[in-house]
């Protein structure tokens, strides 16, 4: 699934719902996954691994769809390597 399709699937499923929520609370919500996601990679299982991985992704694109925030655009800054010295890979100090 491509980044824009994985966006606009979470707006179709959840978006009333997510409008209703507002921001603040989606970045709570998205905190909390991303904890879990720490959580997972430190003891967890590779099924519960993908499954935090994936809440974390779907967080994001959740987000991002409240702010009016194209992900695709978002990541180009990474398209080339760094974002930073534009290597690949980074050859930043």
């Amino acid at each position: 699934m491509e980044i824009s399709e994985l966006q606009g699937v979470i707006e179709r499923t959840f978006g009333e719902r997510d409008r209703a929520r507002g921001v603040p609370s989606t970045v709570a919500w998205l905190a909390e996954e991303v904890g879990e996601l720490a959580q997972a990679v430190r003891k967890g299982t590779v099924d519960q691994q993908l499954h935090e991985f994936g809440d974390v992704l779907a967080w994001v694109a959740t987000l991002a769809n409240q702010m009016g925030i194209d992900l695709t655009a978002a990541v180009q800054r990474y398209a080339a390597g760094c974002p930073r010295c534009h290597a690949l890979p980074c050859a930043c100090p």
